[in-house]
């Protein structure tokens, strides 16, 4: 078996980024961007008022306070204002371009204002509630970085960059396909000893969380021959097949067996984690197969630890690895001696620490506890338990 973290980083090192491909800003959401996006103009792109007041030019105000000045013409955000003349005050609204000479802003709350006049009782700073052109980015300064996951506040970046399109990585294809003679669709009409496929809808969330487009394939029973023909057609389509079942070594365990009639090379099947200890990796050409195990809990745990890192490696995400945060258990435990747990677990705050609460029930095909958990608090493997005070770190389902 291998280790958590070298079995992450073995399927990870062999991952190369997508295709790229150009998309609407606004369609660009959570895409990651494949080359630096520099600014071309200034940003601001000139100078602006960030009050609404009155533009003056402090070398206007000679002598001592209160200076009387009266008002030439106004600045509204989208105009173009006139020279500022001399001893005189430009009304001045936020965004609106600063006038030639005028070199601070008086806002409106801090002036008397009589008639076509504006009296000033202080005198304003060189600069005072000024956005200066390039303030923000001097032309050809890099804006966002290639790799970054595109947020909204990113969006806003490139948009006031005057960008219509970005080149982002193509979004990974992916094809989930679940196995077992017992399974059916949820809400069909219920045979003996058969269960609702519950396994496809969360990996798919998984799956579109970490950037991709997802096909869910039909349900295959359990013949080799089936089995075959449904993975080799889903590589075909795919940038990662994503099997779910029959990858132990029972005798009913048939997808291993499988993948390797269909061409796929195996790297490794065998991971020191729990739960999720079967676990396949492999590859078919430039196509990465994941087969995960058929419990609930132990197919979403390897998808969120292994399954979504591999999809932002994908598109070259510069950080594929979740955010993870330290907690506090919330009392002591015991420690596989070699496995790493990924244990269930709530959060709440206790005498200001965050406390992770593990849930009693770990069982691998126990989906109350993951409907109810925050994320997963990652044990590592020992021989002496664990302190109630012990920190670890917490993975929440949220920042897979």
């Amino acid at each position: 078996m291998l280790a958590f973290d070298e079995a992450r980083a073995r399927l990870l090192s062999s991952a190369a980024r997508l295709p790229t491909e150009r998309v609407m800003v606004a369609d660009a959401w959570g895409r990651v961007l494949a080359a630096d996006l520099a600014a071309e103009t200034p940003l601001p792109p000139f100078d602006y008022s960030a009050m609404d007041g009155y533009a003056v030019a402090t070398a206007d105000l000679e002598g001592e306070p209160p200076w009387t000045l009266p008002v030439f013409g106004e600045s509204p955000a989208g105009g173009l204002p006139a020279p500022l003349p001399t001893r005189t005050a430009t009304r001045i609204f936020t965004g609106g371009r600063l006038p030639h000479r005028a070199d601070a802003v008086v806002m409106q709350e801090s002036v008397t204002r009589r008639g076509d006049t504006v009296g000033l009782q202080t005198r304003p700073d060189t600069g005072q509630h000024i956005r200066r052109a390039g303030e923000d980015l001097a032309p050809g300064a890099r804006a966002i970085a290639a790799g970054t996951r595109l947020s909204a506040g990113a969006l806003a970046l490139a948009a006031m960059l005057d960008r219509p399109e970005l080149v982002v990585a193509r979004r990974p294809r992916v094809t989930i396909l679940c196995t077992g003679d017992e399974l059916r669709a949820s809400g069909e009409g219920a045979r003996p000893g058969s269960i609702p496929e519950s396994n496809s809808a969360p990996l798919a969330a998984l799956a579109s969380q970490g950037g991709a487009a997802v096909h869910v394939a039909p349900i295959v029973p359990d013949d080799p021959a089936a089995i075959e023909r449904a993975v080799g057609a889903a590589l075909e389509r795919s940038d990662l097949l994503i099997t779910v079942g029959g990858v132990s070594v029972g005798d009913r365990d048939l997808v291993r067996p499988a993948l390797e009639r269909a061409g796929v090379t195996l790297d490794f099947w065998k991971v020191a984690i729990k739960p999720g200890k079967p676990l396949v990796v492999g590859s078919r050409g430039t196509s990465h197969v994941l087969g995960l195990p058929g419990n609930p809990a132990s197919a979403l745990v390897t998808m969120a630890i292994f399954g979504v890192p591999l999809l932002r490696v994908l598109q070259g995400d510069a950080r594929p690895l979740p955010t993870v945060f330290a907690v506090r258990l919330d009392r002591g435990r015991k420690r596989s001696p070699d496995r790493m747990e990924f244990v269930r677990a709530t959060l709440h705050v206790a005498d200001g620490a965050l406390i992770a609460r593990a849930h009693d029930n770990q069982a691998s095909g126990a989906a109350t506890s993951l409907a109810t958990s925050d994320g997963l608090a990652l044990v590592p493997p020992g021989d002496v338990p664990l302190e109630p005070t012990a920190r670890l770190d917490f993975l929440r389902w949220n920042d897979v």
